[in-house]
Protein backbone atom coordinates (compact mmCIF):
# COMPACT_ATOMS: atom_id res chain seq x y z
CA UNK A 1 0.00 0.00 0.00
CA UNK A 2 2.94 2.16 0.77
CA UNK A 3 4.52 1.77 -2.43
CA UNK A 4 1.09 2.88 -4.61
CA UNK A 5 0.28 5.89 -2.16
CA UNK A 6 4.02 6.96 -3.40
CA UNK A 7 3.63 5.79 -7.06
CA UNK A 8 0.28 7.88 -7.46
CA UNK A 9 2.27 11.45 -7.39
CA UNK A 10 4.59 10.19 -9.61
CA UNK A 11 1.92 8.58 -12.14
CA UNK A 12 0.08 12.01 -12.59
CA UNK A 13 3.32 14.04 -12.96
CA UNK A 14 4.35 12.38 -15.93
CA UNK A 15 1.03 12.06 -17.30
CA UNK A 16 0.84 15.89 -17.60
CA UNK A 17 4.03 16.23 -19.17
CA UNK A 18 3.51 13.67 -21.85
CA UNK A 19 0.15 16.38 -21.96
CA UNK A 20 2.20 19.48 -22.47
CA UNK A 21 4.18 18.09 -25.33
CA UNK A 22 1.19 16.86 -27.40
CA UNK A 23 -0.28 20.59 -27.12
CA UNK A 24 2.89 22.18 -27.87
CA UNK A 25 3.08 23.53 -31.50
CA UNK A 26 6.85 22.86 -32.20
CA UNK A 27 6.06 19.24 -32.21
CA UNK A 28 4.03 19.53 -35.28
CA UNK A 29 7.35 20.55 -37.30
CA UNK A 30 9.99 18.19 -38.46
CA UNK A 31 13.87 19.85 -38.19
CA UNK A 32 14.91 20.63 -41.36
CA UNK A 33 18.20 19.91 -42.96
CA UNK A 34 20.34 23.09 -44.34
CA UNK A 35 22.11 21.96 -47.75
CA UNK A 36 25.37 23.44 -48.01
CA UNK A 37 26.13 26.75 -49.97
CA UNK A 38 25.98 25.68 -54.07
CA UNK A 39 24.81 21.84 -53.32
CA UNK A 40 22.26 21.09 -55.89
CA UNK A 41 18.43 20.41 -54.43
CA UNK A 42 16.61 17.98 -56.94
CA UNK A 43 12.88 19.09 -57.51
CA UNK A 44 11.76 16.30 -55.86
CA UNK A 45 12.81 17.59 -52.87
CA UNK A 46 12.02 20.55 -52.44
CA UNK A 47 9.17 19.55 -50.10
CA UNK A 48 12.16 18.96 -47.43
CA UNK A 49 12.61 22.47 -47.41
CA UNK A 50 8.68 23.43 -46.28
CA UNK A 51 7.16 22.61 -42.60
CA UNK A 52 4.64 20.02 -42.94
CA UNK A 53 2.48 19.06 -40.46
CA UNK A 54 3.58 16.03 -37.92
CA UNK A 55 1.20 13.35 -39.83
CA UNK A 56 2.74 13.81 -43.20
CA UNK A 57 -0.87 15.18 -44.77
CA UNK A 58 -0.70 18.28 -47.43
CA UNK A 59 -1.43 21.66 -45.78
CA UNK A 60 -4.65 22.01 -48.42
CA UNK A 61 -5.35 25.37 -46.75
CA UNK A 62 -2.18 26.33 -47.53
CA UNK A 63 -1.15 27.51 -44.41
CA UNK A 64 1.68 29.65 -43.47
CA UNK A 65 3.26 26.76 -40.66
CA UNK A 66 6.59 28.44 -40.80
CA UNK A 67 4.45 31.46 -39.35
CA UNK A 68 2.91 28.80 -36.67
CA UNK A 69 5.89 27.37 -35.55
CA UNK A 70 9.24 28.55 -33.98
CA UNK A 71 12.23 28.56 -36.74
CA UNK A 72 13.83 25.13 -37.18
CA UNK A 73 16.99 24.49 -35.84
CA UNK A 74 19.98 24.73 -38.79
CA UNK A 75 22.27 21.86 -38.57
CA UNK A 76 26.31 23.28 -38.52
CA UNK A 77 27.91 22.90 -41.50
CA UNK A 78 31.33 20.97 -41.77
CA UNK A 79 33.74 22.97 -42.56
CA UNK A 80 34.65 22.89 -46.44
CA UNK A 81 37.83 21.45 -47.52
CA UNK A 82 40.59 23.71 -48.56
CA UNK A 83 40.95 24.34 -52.40
CA UNK A 84 44.02 21.81 -54.17
CA UNK A 85 46.87 23.95 -55.41
CA UNK A 86 46.37 23.45 -58.92
CA UNK A 87 49.63 24.39 -60.74
CA UNK A 88 49.71 26.81 -63.19
CA UNK A 89 50.27 24.90 -66.87
CA UNK A 90 53.99 24.71 -67.73
CA UNK A 91 55.03 27.22 -70.02
CA UNK A 92 56.56 25.77 -72.89
CA UNK A 93 60.52 25.37 -73.67
CA UNK A 94 62.55 28.82 -73.94
CA UNK A 95 63.07 28.24 -77.62
CA UNK A 96 59.64 28.27 -78.18
CA UNK A 97 59.04 31.45 -75.99
CA UNK A 98 61.20 33.48 -77.74
CA UNK A 99 60.88 32.50 -81.25
CA UNK A 100 56.93 32.89 -80.81
CA UNK A 101 57.11 36.52 -80.08
CA UNK A 102 57.42 38.87 -83.48
CA UNK A 103 58.53 42.31 -81.40
CA UNK A 104 60.78 43.72 -79.45
CA UNK A 105 60.64 44.33 -75.62
CA UNK A 106 59.66 47.72 -74.82
CA UNK A 107 62.63 48.50 -72.47
CA UNK A 108 65.66 49.39 -72.11
CA UNK A 109 68.67 48.34 -74.54
CA UNK A 110 70.41 45.71 -72.88
CA UNK A 111 72.13 42.40 -73.59
CA UNK A 112 71.05 40.22 -71.09
CA UNK A 113 72.93 37.15 -69.82
CA UNK A 114 75.72 34.69 -72.57
CA UNK A 115 75.84 34.26 -76.16
CA UNK A 116 74.67 30.52 -75.36
CA UNK A 117 72.18 31.83 -72.71
CA UNK A 118 70.44 34.87 -72.78
CA UNK A 119 68.07 37.45 -73.97
CA UNK A 120 67.72 41.19 -75.14
CA UNK A 121 65.80 44.11 -74.80
CA UNK A 122 65.14 47.22 -76.64
CA UNK A 123 66.31 45.05 -79.88
CA UNK A 124 66.67 46.89 -83.00
CA UNK A 125 66.10 45.19 -86.40
CA UNK A 126 68.38 46.19 -89.47
CA UNK A 127 66.47 46.75 -92.16
CA UNK A 128 66.21 44.17 -94.85
CA UNK A 129 67.46 46.68 -97.33
CA UNK A 130 70.46 49.00 -97.58
CA UNK A 131 72.73 50.66 -99.43
CA UNK A 132 75.48 48.37 -98.77
CA UNK A 133 73.54 45.67 -97.32
CA UNK A 134 70.50 43.00 -97.88
CA UNK A 135 68.71 40.51 -95.34
CA UNK A 136 68.39 37.16 -96.23
CA UNK A 137 65.40 34.90 -95.19
CA UNK A 138 63.23 37.76 -93.75
CA UNK A 139 60.69 35.31 -92.54
CA UNK A 140 62.92 34.17 -90.09
CA UNK A 141 62.58 37.56 -88.74
CA UNK A 142 66.07 36.98 -87.25
CA UNK A 143 67.48 40.24 -88.18
CA UNK A 144 67.86 41.97 -84.67
CA UNK A 145 69.78 42.92 -82.74
CA UNK A 146 71.74 45.33 -79.72
CA UNK A 147 72.07 49.02 -81.25
CA UNK A 148 75.92 48.50 -81.15
CA UNK A 149 75.46 45.59 -83.93
CA UNK A 150 72.80 47.07 -85.87
CA UNK A 151 75.69 49.90 -85.96
CA UNK A 152 78.54 47.42 -86.43
CA UNK A 153 76.84 46.31 -89.40
CA UNK A 154 75.82 49.17 -91.06
CA UNK A 155 79.19 50.35 -90.73
CA UNK A 156 81.12 47.04 -92.06
CA UNK A 157 78.89 47.38 -94.82
CA UNK A 158 80.20 50.74 -95.57
CA UNK A 159 83.72 50.87 -94.96
CA UNK A 160 83.84 47.10 -96.85
CA UNK A 161 82.19 48.50 -100.07
CA UNK A 162 83.71 51.68 -99.97
CA UNK A 163 87.51 50.49 -98.81
CA UNK A 164 87.71 47.16 -100.29
CA UNK A 165 85.46 46.97 -103.10
CA UNK A 166 82.67 44.46 -102.06
CA UNK A 167 79.85 44.68 -103.31
CA UNK A 168 77.73 44.49 -99.92
CA UNK A 169 76.73 41.82 -97.45
CA UNK A 170 73.97 39.47 -97.81
CA UNK A 171 73.21 39.17 -94.05
CA UNK A 172 71.96 35.93 -92.48
CA UNK A 173 70.68 35.43 -88.95
CA UNK A 174 71.23 37.84 -86.10
CA UNK A 175 68.93 38.08 -83.08
CA UNK A 176 65.24 37.39 -82.41
CA UNK A 177 63.41 40.45 -81.37
CA UNK A 178 63.84 39.69 -78.24
CA UNK A 179 67.48 37.58 -78.22
CA UNK A 180 67.11 33.99 -76.59
CA UNK A 181 67.33 30.80 -77.41
CA UNK A 182 66.37 29.55 -81.24
CA UNK A 183 63.84 26.45 -82.68
CA UNK A 184 66.84 25.67 -85.17
CA UNK A 185 69.95 26.77 -86.49
CA UNK A 186 71.78 28.10 -83.41
CA UNK A 187 72.82 27.87 -80.05
CA UNK A 188 74.57 31.24 -79.97
CA UNK A 189 73.08 34.51 -81.08
CA UNK A 190 70.91 35.06 -77.62
CA UNK A 191 71.97 38.34 -76.69
CA UNK A 192 71.80 40.21 -79.75
CA UNK A 193 75.62 40.89 -80.19
CA UNK A 194 76.27 37.85 -82.87
CA UNK A 195 75.07 38.06 -86.74
CA UNK A 196 76.13 35.85 -89.57
CA UNK A 197 77.21 37.27 -92.81
CA UNK A 198 77.28 35.29 -96.32
CA UNK A 199 80.38 34.90 -97.92
CA UNK A 200 79.24 35.34 -101.44
CA UNK A 201 78.73 38.89 -102.67
CA UNK A 202 75.84 41.20 -102.95
CA UNK A 203 74.02 41.23 -106.90
CA UNK A 204 73.85 44.46 -107.97
CA UNK A 205 70.27 45.07 -107.69
CA UNK A 206 67.62 44.55 -104.93
CA UNK A 207 66.51 40.88 -104.79
CA UNK A 208 62.71 39.82 -104.50
CA UNK A 209 60.99 38.21 -101.59
CA UNK A 210 61.18 34.75 -102.90
CA UNK A 211 65.16 35.40 -103.86
CA UNK A 212 65.74 36.35 -100.48
CA UNK A 213 63.85 33.02 -99.07
CA UNK A 214 65.36 30.51 -101.92
CA UNK A 215 68.85 31.15 -103.06
CA UNK A 216 71.62 29.89 -101.56
CA UNK A 217 74.63 30.67 -100.32
CA UNK A 218 78.15 29.26 -101.99
CA UNK A 219 80.41 27.31 -100.40
CA UNK A 220 83.67 28.46 -100.03
CA UNK A 221 85.07 24.67 -99.95
CA UNK A 222 86.45 22.58 -102.82
CA UNK A 223 86.07 19.30 -100.58
CA UNK A 224 85.98 18.59 -96.84
CA UNK A 225 89.86 19.78 -95.78
CA UNK A 226 90.24 22.42 -98.36
CA UNK A 227 88.73 25.98 -100.23
CA UNK A 228 87.90 26.66 -103.78
CA UNK A 229 90.49 29.30 -105.07
CA UNK A 230 87.77 30.09 -107.87
CA UNK A 231 85.43 31.04 -105.22
CA UNK A 232 87.34 31.86 -101.99
CA UNK A 233 89.48 34.93 -103.52
CA UNK A 234 91.11 37.96 -102.26
CA UNK A 235 87.95 39.90 -101.57
CA UNK A 236 86.87 37.47 -99.37
CA UNK A 237 89.89 38.03 -97.08
CA UNK A 238 90.01 41.25 -96.98
CA UNK A 239 86.06 41.06 -96.23
CA UNK A 240 87.04 38.69 -93.36
CA UNK A 241 90.00 40.88 -92.01
CA UNK A 242 87.39 43.90 -92.39
CA UNK A 243 85.19 42.50 -90.07
CA UNK A 244 88.01 41.79 -87.24
CA UNK A 245 89.75 45.42 -87.58
CA UNK A 246 86.73 47.34 -85.32
CA UNK A 247 87.98 47.03 -81.83
CA UNK A 248 84.69 45.89 -80.45
CA UNK A 249 84.62 42.66 -82.00
CA UNK A 250 85.85 39.65 -80.29
CA UNK A 251 85.88 36.70 -82.32
CA UNK A 252 84.66 35.68 -86.05
CA UNK A 253 84.19 31.58 -86.56
CA UNK A 254 85.22 30.21 -89.90
CA UNK A 255 85.43 26.67 -91.72
CA UNK A 256 89.19 25.55 -90.41
CA UNK A 257 90.01 25.16 -94.20
CA UNK A 258 88.93 29.04 -94.28
CA UNK A 259 91.35 29.72 -90.97
CA UNK A 260 94.32 28.21 -92.47
CA UNK A 261 93.73 29.63 -96.47
CA UNK A 262 93.61 33.22 -94.37
CA UNK A 263 96.72 32.20 -92.89
CA UNK A 264 98.40 31.15 -95.76
CA UNK A 265 97.14 34.60 -97.91
CA UNK A 266 96.60 37.22 -95.34
CA UNK A 267 99.05 39.08 -96.97
CA UNK A 268 96.60 40.36 -99.27
CA UNK A 269 94.86 42.04 -96.85
CA UNK A 270 98.10 44.08 -95.58
CA UNK A 271 101.11 42.95 -93.64
CA UNK A 272 99.65 43.51 -90.44
CA UNK A 273 98.10 40.41 -88.91
CA UNK A 274 97.22 41.19 -85.89
CA UNK A 275 93.33 40.61 -86.86
CA UNK A 276 94.12 36.75 -87.41
CA UNK A 277 94.62 36.47 -83.50
CA UNK A 278 90.31 37.32 -83.26
CA UNK A 279 89.57 34.77 -86.59
CA UNK A 280 88.67 30.97 -85.09
CA UNK A 281 88.35 28.03 -86.96
CA UNK A 282 84.99 26.15 -86.15
CA UNK A 283 82.24 23.63 -87.47
CA UNK A 284 79.74 24.50 -90.03
CA UNK A 285 81.00 27.95 -91.72
CA UNK A 286 81.77 27.14 -94.60
CA UNK A 287 79.55 29.16 -96.80
CA UNK A 288 79.53 31.83 -94.12
CA UNK A 289 81.35 33.62 -91.30
CA UNK A 290 80.08 34.42 -87.83
CA UNK A 291 81.31 37.99 -86.09
CA UNK A 292 80.68 38.13 -82.36
CA UNK A 293 80.83 41.67 -80.51
CA UNK A 294 82.03 42.13 -76.81
CA UNK A 295 79.72 43.52 -74.55
CA UNK A 296 79.65 46.80 -74.52
CA UNK A 297 81.27 48.76 -71.97
CA UNK A 298 79.31 49.71 -68.56
CA UNK A 299 76.52 46.91 -69.75
CA UNK A 300 75.54 45.29 -66.63
CA UNK A 301 74.54 42.07 -66.65
CA UNK A 302 76.23 40.58 -70.09
CA UNK A 303 78.74 38.48 -70.04
CA UNK A 304 81.36 38.76 -72.18
CA UNK A 305 84.04 36.00 -73.38
CA UNK A 306 87.53 36.27 -71.99
CA UNK A 307 89.91 38.42 -75.04
CA UNK A 308 91.92 36.30 -77.23
CA UNK A 309 95.24 36.21 -76.80
CA UNK A 310 98.16 37.60 -79.24
CA UNK A 311 98.15 34.57 -81.35
CA UNK A 312 97.38 34.62 -84.78
CA UNK A 313 96.43 30.52 -84.62
CA UNK A 314 98.62 29.74 -87.85
CA UNK A 315 101.06 27.30 -86.30
CA UNK A 316 101.49 23.43 -87.16
CA UNK A 317 99.76 22.70 -83.88
CA UNK A 318 97.06 24.41 -84.45
CA UNK A 319 96.41 22.99 -87.92
CA UNK A 320 97.51 19.38 -86.58
CA UNK A 321 94.58 19.33 -84.10
CA UNK A 322 91.80 21.16 -87.12
CA UNK A 323 92.89 18.27 -89.48
CA UNK A 324 92.34 15.27 -87.14
CA UNK A 325 89.04 16.58 -86.40
CA UNK A 326 88.13 16.95 -90.50
CA UNK A 327 89.56 13.80 -91.55
CA UNK A 328 87.14 11.55 -89.05
CA UNK A 329 84.27 14.11 -90.00
CA UNK A 330 84.94 13.20 -93.10
CA UNK A 331 85.33 9.56 -92.72
CA UNK A 332 81.48 9.95 -90.90
CA UNK A 333 80.06 11.92 -93.68
CA UNK A 334 81.62 9.40 -96.42
CA UNK A 335 80.21 6.40 -94.09
CA UNK A 336 76.45 8.04 -93.69
CA UNK A 337 76.25 10.00 -96.89
CA UNK A 338 75.75 13.42 -94.97
CA UNK A 339 77.48 15.87 -92.64
CA UNK A 340 76.47 14.91 -88.80
CA UNK A 341 76.41 18.97 -88.62
CA UNK A 342 73.77 19.29 -91.36
CA UNK A 343 70.25 20.09 -89.25
CA UNK A 344 67.48 18.29 -90.13
CA UNK A 345 64.50 20.54 -91.42
CA UNK A 346 61.34 19.86 -90.21
CA UNK A 347 58.30 21.42 -88.26
CA UNK A 348 59.34 20.55 -84.78
CA UNK A 349 57.01 18.57 -82.84
CA UNK A 350 55.74 18.88 -78.94
CA UNK A 351 57.84 15.86 -77.92
CA UNK A 352 60.67 17.17 -79.67
CA UNK A 353 60.22 20.83 -78.29
CA UNK A 354 59.75 19.58 -74.65
CA UNK A 355 63.27 17.98 -75.07
CA UNK A 356 64.95 22.04 -75.31
CA UNK A 357 66.05 24.45 -72.21
CA UNK A 358 63.50 26.32 -70.27
CA UNK A 359 62.91 30.06 -69.04
CA UNK A 360 64.27 29.25 -65.97
CA UNK A 361 67.35 28.13 -66.90
CA UNK A 362 67.99 31.88 -68.39
CA UNK A 363 68.60 35.33 -66.82
CA UNK A 364 65.91 36.38 -64.42
CA UNK A 365 65.34 40.00 -66.41
CA UNK A 366 64.89 37.32 -68.91
CA UNK A 367 61.50 36.97 -67.76
CA UNK A 368 60.62 40.16 -67.89
CA UNK A 369 61.67 40.76 -71.50
CA UNK A 370 59.95 38.00 -72.75
CA UNK A 371 56.32 39.32 -71.06
CA UNK A 372 56.96 43.05 -71.58
CA UNK A 373 54.13 44.96 -73.31
CA UNK A 374 51.48 42.28 -72.41
CA UNK A 375 52.81 39.42 -74.24
CA UNK A 376 51.15 35.82 -73.10
CA UNK A 377 53.98 33.29 -73.32
CA UNK A 378 53.09 29.85 -75.29
CA UNK A 379 51.62 27.40 -72.86
CA UNK A 380 53.15 23.27 -73.21
CA UNK A 381 50.78 21.73 -75.91
CA UNK A 382 50.14 25.19 -77.67
CA UNK A 383 50.58 25.26 -81.58
CA UNK A 384 53.75 27.17 -82.45
CA UNK A 385 52.38 30.61 -84.20
CA UNK A 386 53.06 30.71 -87.55
CA UNK A 387 55.96 33.26 -87.57
CA UNK A 388 57.59 30.25 -85.42
CA UNK A 389 57.03 27.93 -87.71
CA UNK A 390 58.35 29.94 -91.12
CA UNK A 391 61.75 30.53 -89.26
CA UNK A 392 61.90 26.71 -87.94
CA UNK A 393 61.11 25.62 -91.44
CA UNK A 394 63.02 27.71 -93.62
CA UNK A 395 65.39 26.50 -96.14
CA UNK A 396 68.96 26.09 -94.92
CA UNK A 397 71.08 29.37 -96.03
CA UNK A 398 74.00 27.06 -97.42
CA UNK A 399 75.03 23.69 -98.73
CA UNK A 400 75.98 20.86 -96.06
CA UNK A 401 79.89 20.34 -96.31
CA UNK A 402 81.22 18.55 -99.43
CA UNK A 403 80.61 14.57 -98.97
CA UNK A 404 83.32 12.18 -100.58
CA UNK A 405 82.62 8.87 -101.96
CA UNK A 406 84.75 6.21 -100.63
CA UNK A 407 87.25 6.27 -103.73
CA UNK A 408 88.00 9.97 -103.52
CA UNK A 409 88.49 9.44 -99.52
CA UNK A 410 90.87 7.09 -100.20
CA UNK A 411 92.74 9.19 -102.53
CA UNK A 412 92.55 12.34 -100.01
CA UNK A 413 94.06 9.95 -97.10
CA UNK A 414 95.86 7.76 -98.89
CA UNK A 415 94.55 4.53 -96.75
CA UNK A 416 92.23 2.69 -97.10
CA UNK A 417 88.86 4.04 -95.48
CA UNK A 418 87.39 2.43 -92.37
CA UNK A 419 83.95 3.20 -90.68
CA UNK A 420 84.38 5.50 -88.02
CA UNK A 421 81.99 6.48 -84.84
CA UNK A 422 82.08 9.97 -84.97
CA UNK A 423 80.31 12.25 -81.89
CA UNK A 424 78.31 14.89 -83.41
CA UNK A 425 80.85 18.38 -82.26
CA UNK A 426 78.97 20.92 -80.36
CA UNK A 427 77.34 23.60 -82.84
CA UNK A 428 78.13 26.53 -80.33
CA UNK A 429 81.55 28.42 -81.33
CA UNK A 430 82.65 29.56 -77.97
CA UNK A 431 86.38 28.91 -78.53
Amino acid sequence: MRRLIIGLPLLFLMTGIAAAEVASPQAAVRPQHVAPPGADTPQQDNTLNEAQPADGSPDDEGEDVAAQADVPMELPLRRPDPPKNIPPAKLAPANDLFGSVADPAPLAARAIGGYTKGCLSGGISLPINGPDWQVMRVSRNRNWGAPQLIDYMERLASDAHALDGWPGLLVGDLSQPRGGPMLTGHTSHQIGLDADIWLTPMPDRVLTEDEREEMTAVSMLKDPFTVDPEVFTDLQIKLIRRAASYPQVGRIFVHPAIKKALCARADVAGKNKAWLAKVRPWWNHHYHFHVRLNCPPGMSGCDSQSPVSGDIGCDDKAFVYWDKKLKISAKWQTDHGFSPLDPIRRRPSVSDRKKRGKLGDLPKDCQTVLTSGGVEPLKVGDELPEIAVEAATSKDAGPGVPVLTKEELAAFLGTKPKKVSMQVPERNPIR
